[in-house]
């Protein structure tokens, strides 16, 4: 016998919990009879109860490309947390805010 589908996300365990509860049923039982694993559902009754939830955060793309041999024998080390990026006296001003600014996201 099949388990049954998994739950996708929180909105679909939230969804299938007040279901299970509406029908007065014990949620393994309302599970099986509505076929759902209802593992997966224990389980995101759990992360739900602990106030867990997966962030649904699309990713970014950052494209790294090397830089061209300097020139400037000057070198600038700028920290932002744990993350470093090091620049030259020629560096692009706009590109260092944007990079500050990915890794100040992270």
């Amino acid at each position: 016998m099949s388990a049954g589908r998994k739950i996708t996300d929180a909105r679909d365990a939230r969804a299938c919990l007040k279901a299970a509860k509406s029908a007065g049923m014990a949620r393994a039982e309302w599970a099986r009879a509505n076929g759902i694993d209802g593992r997966s559902l224990h389980a995101w009754e759990l992360n739900l109860s602990r106030g867990g939830e997966v962030a649904e955060a699309s990713p970014r793309l950052v494209e790294l490309v090397p830089a061209p041999a300097s020139r400037s024998s000057t070198r600038y080390l700028v920290r932002v947390g744990e993350f470093a990026i090091e620049v030259g006296d020629d560096f692009d001003e706009a590109t260092l805010v944007r990079l500050v600014r990915v890794l100040g996201a992270c």
